[in-house]
């Protein structure tokens, strides 16, 4: 077998408009067949999208034998279940972020992977992927920049729909978990580490009652990343990376468009130059870097573990949010 079989748990709109397309222009992986609870909705996905099969509940789906992974973009709060659920039927999974709603969630996942570690789960944190993060992550390990010792990043985009998932406190919605946790893992991918301590900030919506700006601070023993997050501010995401000795700046450092190029902006020396990439999809590199992770039998790029540190430190700003005190991570 050289490709992995996929099969999709949801027709959310991630999925039809970002994730499918880009895994079907993978080389390791095919999507054969997608779901949902309204079966008519299942049908017009696959036939918009060319799938071959349509199901109308995500059981039937996990019961197909000619399927060996799923994708699953359903709502936070419904990830950890329906992950151990594909598990149990020996499906590998990549899962969208965040994978739990909090660490003991994720922790459930945990013991699940160690029970039949045969099993692949990777979160989708699909960033990593792109080359501009591989070559930011490539110069700071080198040293381009010197010792790294700030990282500032901002992501925005403005929702107001009482309807939208995002908007809804009980399935695990707002700004830090929806997007904040680009900015958390982000951090502790540069600064290969975990934070000591994090101190969190969070406007919350009085309808919604989710946070609809949350600020956090996370200290790693003399560095820092401060981060602010939105789910009502104009739609504007940043990342700068400073070091002893230069600065990197990520112009589009999340939604990186798959038909354009992108840029970095590496200062060093009092010059600063342009690092141009060319257009690529971040969702089919990801795609097959899971899939061949499956294939030849090798940890996935995305560690389950490493998803609870992600995770834990999440829990830990929300938790600082409440207590207006620095929180231990």
């Amino acid at each position: 077998m050289n490709k992995i079989r996929i099969g999709v748990l949801s027709t959310a709109r991630i999925g039809r408009t970002k994730v499918i397309p880009g895994m079907q222009r993978a080389k390791r992986c095919e999507v054969t067949a997608i779901c949902s609870r309204n079966e008519e909705a299942a049908r017009r996905a696959a036939e918009e999208l060319n799938i071959p099969k349509a199901y109308g509940s995500y059981a039937k789906l996990l019961a197909d034998p000619d399927i060996d992974a799923v994708y699953i973009p359903l709502p936070n709060h419904l990830h950890v279940e329906w992950t151990l659920k594909a598990m149990a039927k020996g499906k590998h999974v990549l899962c969208e972020k965040p994978m739990g709603l909090n660490d003991g969630e994720v922790n459930r996942l945990i013991n699940a992977t160690a029970l039949d570690p045969g099993v692949k789960v990777m979160e989708a944190f699909m960033y990593r992927f792109h080359p501009q993060w591989v070559e930011t992550k490539r110069l700071v390990d080198q040293g381009a920049i010197g010792k790294p010792t700030s990282i500032q990043s901002f992501f925005s985009y403005f929702n107001a729909d009482p309807d939208n998932i995002r908007n809804k406190a009980d399935m695990g919605g707002g700004g830090l978990m929806d997007i904040g946790c680009y900015q958390v893992s982000l951090s502790r991918l540069l600064f290969n580490a975990q934070p000591r301590r994090a101190f969190g900030w969070m406007d919350k919506d009085p309808e919604f009652g989710t946070d609809r700006t949350f600020s956090g601070m996370l200290d790693f023993g003399g560095r820092l990343s401060t981060f602010t997050c939105s789910t009502q501010l104009a739609p504007y995401q940043r990342v700068n990376v400073l070091g002893e000795k230069g600065r990197i700046e990520i112009i589009i450092p999340f939604n990186a468009p798959p038909d354009a190029p992108t840029e970095i902006l590496l200062q060093q020396n009092g010059e600063t130059r342009t690092i141009t990439f060319d257009a690529c999809d971040q969702y089919t590199l990801q795609a097959d870097a899971f899939a061949e992770a499956v294939l030849e039998d090798k940890p996935v790029p995305i560690s389950i573990m490493d998803t609870f540190a992600n995770q834990h430190t999440v829990d830990a700003l929300f938790k600082s949010a409440q207590s207006d005190h620095w929180e231990n991570c």
